[in-house]
């Protein structure tokens, strides 16, 4: 199937409303929202959503998606969070679970109210009808062990890219090593054991250097008293002529 195709299995209505919303969306977009959508398939709707302030999720940049049916406005789009994130409400799989996308559902609702409500979740989660029964029972529980773990997906999975250069902004599951400044890059999704492996090879990198600069400054043709290479074969010469001198005289006194 086409994207074009694609497009077309919307009702012509509820393409032009749609067309409408995300011109609209692009001219003001919310809060901490930027919404991004291919012209040819309105079906999935892709939004970055900032963490906001004050919540574990701070500093982060979230990815999400809306999937619309046929039917829609009729039936709720779907959402899934592709950037992981430890939340209540929000499945592993990065299901979205909020009562505007299922039971409160109104045709009347429009992408800006859902995209919304959805950044609202990341600032006051709903345990009670937690997805993720973990991060419910954490936030029920033990507040300070909850805020710890979604600072840690966070800061390894959300993290914003610092500036885009022209290889392009740091994509997903992608862990860059430089070992020359032993820095760890960490893309967007970029899983803790990637994160582990990289450091670990940054270290036998380093460990690797530090051998080599250590057998530099112990090699007795350099020496620490600094004798160049080129003069080093004299200095032999000198140490031996040294050492046969001392045994002439030994055999002198024998």
């Amino acid at each position: 199937m086409s994207l074009k195709a694609t497009n077309e299995n919307l009702p012509p209505n509820v393409i032009r409303q749609l067309a409408k919303e995300l011109k609209n969306l692009d001219d003001s977009p919310p809060e901490g929202i930027k919404v991004s959508v291919n012209d040819d398939d309105f079906t999935t709707i892709f939004a970055d959503i900032e963490g906001p302030a004050g919540t574990p999720y701070e500093n982060g940049l979230f990815r999400m998606k809306l999937l619309l049916s046929r039917d829609f406005p009729q039936s709720p789009p779907k959402g899934f969070f592709l950037t992981k994130i430890f939340h209540p409400n929000i499945a592993t799989s990065g299901e979205i679970c909020v009562n505007t996308l299922k039971k409160d559902w109104n045709p009347g609702l429009g992408l800006r109210h859902v995209l919304l409500v959805v950044r609202c979740l990341l600032i006051e989660p709903f345990p009670e009808s937690a997805l993720n029964e973990q991060a419910g029972k954490m936030l029920l529980e033990n507040y300070k062990e909850y805020t710890r773990h979604a600072r840690l997906y966070t800061g390894i999975h959300a993290i914003k890219p610092k500036n885009k250069s022209k290889s392009g902004v740091i994509s997903e599951s992608t862990t860059a090593l430089n070992v020359g400044q032993s820095n760890v890059v960490l893309g967007e999704n970029t899983p803790l054991a990637s994160a582990t492996i990289s450091t670990s090879a940054a270290a036998k990198a380093l460990g690797k250097n530090s051998l080599d600069q250590n057998a530099a400054t112990s090699d007795p043709v350099v020496g620490a008293s600094g004798v160049p290479k080129k003069d080093a074969p004299h200095a032999v010469k000198v140490v031996d002529k040294k050492k046969m001198d001392a045994r002439k005289k030994s055999l002198k006194r024998l």
